[in-house]
């Protein structure tokens, strides 16, 4: 059975794909079996990878809210967009959920200019840039033209002393980070020239994934109780994770929402944070 992907690309329908990916849900094991079936009940030939997804985002909301923002978690990514501000915000708060302190939208001087830079973090007397290639389509990937770029960037930086954290400070380390993939080429190119990588599936441990379950990091538009445009007023109050939200429940009633859906939302807040797998 073929399926399409977002990218209109033809590909064989991979149960056991779906089936891992509802499993990370946190669905226990008859939902996710009855799920599977109900879908592969329904599949035709030349379905939308986005119509599986939906349906499997509206089977989990019957069972629990919590596991479908789980099952949402790629998407809910891709929301901290369009231009990515959220997302280099939300990249900070997951180095400082590791003991780095952290600053956002930088200007530094370097050899030759002056560059950008999405996120500084310091541990240890050891800074680190960070820069942050956010993509809003799922089939783009980060190639290798990016980490060559950021090298000479990070080059004609990290022998200038810099005003950092209310100290002086080089820096010492440069990290790409992609919600989406590295191409191979830029894998290689990355680990040749001592950058360090991060993106959804890389490294093999400790990627993005793996460090938004590892402390319950997830973003704000994980929740599937609240909409769009209630998420967007939410990260403008400077509210990235769904563990803040928790501590600052009175952002809801700043958004006039009532008091049935704030406790809804609540609900569903506190299910995923405590969920452990």
């Amino acid at each position: 059975m073929k399926i399409q992907k977002n990218s209109g690309e033809l590909v064989e329908f991979d149960a056991r794909k779906l089936q891992n990916s509802l499993v990370k849900s946190g669905a226990d094991q008859t939902t996710v079996s009855r799920i599977l079936q109900q879908i592969q009940n329904q599949i035709f030939e030349g379905i939308s990878t986005r119509q599986i997804y939906k349906t499997a985002i509206a089977l989990l909301k019957k069972k629990s809210h919590s596991h479908a923002a789980r099952y949402n978690l790629r998407q809910a990514i891709e929301q901290l967009g369009p231009a990515g501000f959220f997302f280099e915000k939300y990249i900070a708060r997951l180095f400082s959920a590791e003991g780095f302190q952290t600053q956002t939208n930088l200007i530094l001087a370097g050899k030759c200019v002056s560059h950008e830079i999405d996120v500084v973090v310091k541990k240890q007397d050891q800074c680190a840039m960070i820069e942050c290639k956010f993509h809003a389509q799922r089939e783009s990937v980060t190639d290798v033209k990016v980490p060559m770029y950021i090298l000479s960037r990070f080059n004609d930086l990290k022998n200038q002393e810099h005003l950092l954290f209310d100290a002086l400070c080089q820096i010492h380390h440069c990290w790409i980070v992609t919600n989406n993939r590295f191409s191979s080429d830029a894998l290689r190119f990355g680990r040749c020239s001592g950058l360090h990588l991060l993106s959804w599936d890389y490294p093999e441990k400790s990627n993005l994934r793996d460090k938004i379950d590892a402390d319950n990091l997830y973003p704000i538009t994980c929740l599937t109780t609240l909409t769009l445009n209630e998420k967007n007023q939410l990260m403008e109050q400077n509210i990235i994770l769904v563990k803040e939200l928790l501590h600052q429940t009175s952002a809801l009633d700043d958004i006039h929402l009532s008091a049935n859906r704030i406790k809804n939302i609540l609900k569903e807040a506190r299910e995923l944070c405590q969920q452990q797998l």
